[in-house]
């Protein structure tokens, strides 16, 4: 189990790769990816029960990405879980690759489901979580959702099934950047306030810093230990965390950098980074 100081490394690597990927593929969504990368460290790294030489053990955790144009940050978590080679992060939306544009669970080891048409994740988490309860399994369920993706009526749909089912195994964790691809959240269709809205659908809420690991792995337990009702994490976060001039701005909800701008955070191999104010400054090693 890892330290805060190793799973905020992880993240960054995992940032990393993102940048690596899109610059790569000339192609794909960097914000939400980047926003959401803590979580899925924390997830992958700390939390989540897994086992990247058996990725269908039966007793496995589940992680459903809902909001699967973030599928950048899911795969370079898996990589570095070990489920593939992380050279394969640079065949990102090629012909042939197991990484397209959205998760594939009949390509990509480790992926649980196949996501993308927004909304839908949810509810295939919900399966998950009630087959578990009836099979008398005591794995987890955690379904990442995205701020404009809790737009679509099936997340409230799936939200009240969640509630009535008792899915005490089921914990959501929703990424609010406060972004979307057309603008601010609150000014497309506003979505707050959430936790009164989580909470009269009957879900535990806890909200966090989505950037502070120890807030993370602390929420996550706390939601491990509700009983008779599902959990939602509210995260707040940061569209584009960790690449300043990405750091809240619509532009780059899918709009990968240009070569320009990749030369701004170079990210070739032979590259390695710190963090410095939260940010990432890409070194040459010479």
């Amino acid at each position: 189990m890892a330290d805060c100081s190793s799973l905020e490394k992880m993240a960054n690597t995992i940032r990393q790769d993102i940048i690596t990927m899109l610059t790569n593929s000339c192609s794909g969504h960097p914000g939400g990816s980047l926003s959401s990368a803590d979580i899925l460290t924390v997830l992958y790294f700390h939390k989540m029960r897994i086992n990247s030489k058996n990725p269908k053990w039966p007793d496995r955790d589940r992680f459903v990405m809902s909001k699967g144009h973030a599928a950048p940050v899911l795969y370079a978590s898996l990589a570095r879980a070990g489920f593939f080679d992380v050279s394969e992060l640079l065949t990102l939306r090629k012909l042939g690759s197991i990484l397209q544009g959205h998760p594939d669970y009949k390509l990509t080891p480790g992926v649980e489901c196949s996501t993308g048409s927004l909304g839908q994740g949810l509810s295939i988490a919900n399966g998950m979580a009630l087959a578990g309860k009836l099979d008398k399994k005591d794995y987890r369920v955690y379904a990442l959702i995205g701020d404009g993706e809790s737009q679509e009526g099936q997340i409230w749909e799936a939200a009240m099934a969640s509630a009535h089912y008792k899915l005490d195994n089921l914990c959501v964790i929703q990424d609010f950047n406060g972004l979307q691809i057309d603008g601010p959240v609150e000014e497309v269709m506003n979505v707050k306030p959430l936790p009164e809205k989580w909470r009269s659908f009957g879900f535990n809420v806890q909200e966090i810093n989505g950037h502070d690991i120890s807030e993370i792995i602390s929420a996550f337990d706390k939601a491990e230990e509700e009983k008779g009702k599902p959990s939602i994490i509210i995260a707040n976060t940061i569209k584009g965390k960790g690449v300043s001039f990405m750091e809240g701005q619509c532009k780059y909800h899918g709009t990968p950098p240009t070569k320009e701008e990749g030369d701004k955070c170079p990210v070739q191999p032979n590259h390695r980074f710190f963090v410095i104010s939260t940010r990432l400054v890409f070194l040459t090693l010479v």
